[in-house]
C-alpha cells in the first residue's frame, strides 16, 4: 500500500514540469489526484498517462471563480480534499528597472494571489482531513538576490512568509492541516529551459549524487512532496525545505 493511499490531492500547474512530477507519484503513492491547470489539453494529457487516479480540470489559479469552481467539483466527489499543492507558476526575465507594471501584476497574480485563494478557499475542505497537507511552492529566488527574475522572487518571498501565517492559523483554529513551503533551485523543467533561453530544450539529468550547480530532476521535489503528504509528517508544519544540492550553504 502507498504512503497516500486514500488520499484526495490537488496540484495547479499539473500539465507540466513539477507539477506533473508531483500528480505522478502522488497517484503512484495511492492518492486520487485533480490534476489542474490553465492549459486544458496539458491537464487531460497528464491525468490520461496516470489513468484511473487522476481527474483533470482547467484552472486560471488567479480566478476566484475558478477555484470556486475547483473545490465546488471536488466537495461533490469527496466533500474533503487531503492534499493541495500550490504549484503553479510563470517567470518573467526582467530587472527591477526593466518590469512593468503589468508583468509585476500578472506574476503576483499567478504565485501570489492564486496561493492565497488556494489557501483561503481550500482550508474549508481542507479542515475535514484527518492529515490535511498544504504544500506552497516557493523557490530559492525568496533567499537570494536573483535581480533578473525580479517579480518571480518578489511572488516567492510573498508565499514564503503567508504560508507560516497560514500553518500558524490552522493549529489556533484546530483544523488538522500542516502548511509548508519547498524551494527549490534549478530544476529541469520548461519553467527553467524557458528562462535559460532553451524553451524546449530538455537536458537530461544523470542519477546518483550531482555536482555544484547542477540541475535537478523533478522528481527530486516530487519526492519530498509525497513525504511530507504522508501522515509521516504530522509533526512538520510552518517549515521551508530546501531542495538545491547544497546551493544555499555555500560561500
Amino acid at each position: 500500500m502507498g504512503k497516500l493511499e486514500g488520499k484526495i490531492a490537488l496540484v495547479t500547474g499539473g500539465g507540466s514540469g513539477l507539477g506533473k512530477a508531483d500528480c505522478q507519484r502522488l497517484a503512484e503513492e495511492g492518492a486520487l489526484v485533480y490534476v489542474t491547470d490553465v492549459n486544458a489539453d496539458a491537464a487531460t494529457a497528464v491525468a490520461a498517462e496516470i489513468g484511473g487516479a487522476a481527474v483533470a480540470l482547467r484552472h486560471d489559479v488567479s480566478s476566484e471563480a475558478d477555484w470556486q469552481a475547483v473545490y465546488g467539483r471536488i466537495a461533490r466527489d469527496h466533500a474533503r480534499l487531503d492534499i493541495l499543492v500550490n504549484n503553479a507558476g510563470i517567470v518573467v526575465v526582467a530587472d527591477p528597472e526593466a518590469t512593468t507594471v503589468e508583468q509585476f501584476d500578472r506574476v503576483m497574480d499567478v504565485m501570489c494571489k492564486g496561493v492565497f485563494l488556494g489557501c483561503k478557499l481550500g482550508l474549508p475542505l481542507l479542515a475535514k482531513s484527518e492529515n490535511g497537507s498544504i504544500i506552497n511552492m516557493c523557490s530559492t529566488a525568496s533567499h537570494f538576490g536573483y535581480a533578473p527574475f525580479f517579480a518571480y522572487s518578489a511572488a516567492k518571498g510573498a508565499v514564503r512568509s503567508m504560508s507560516k501565517s497560514i500553518a500558524v492559523h490552522c493549529q489556533d483554529q484546530g483544523y488538522k492541516v500542516r502548511c509548508n513551503t519547498l524551494h527549490p533551485s534549478s530544476i529541469e523543467t520548461p519553467l527553467i529551459q524557458s528562462a535559460e533561453g532553451r524553451a524546449g530544450e530538455e537536458h537530461e539529468v544523470p542519477e546518483g549524487i550531482l555536482p555544484p550547480g547542477a540541475t535537478g530532476a523533478p522528481n527530486d521535489v516530487a519526492n519530498l512532496i509525497v513525504y511530507l503528504c504522508s501522515d509521516e509528517a504530522r509533526f512538520l508544519t510552518g517549515g521551508e525545505y530546501l531542495v538545491d544540492n547544497g546551493l544555499s550553504i555555500r560561500p
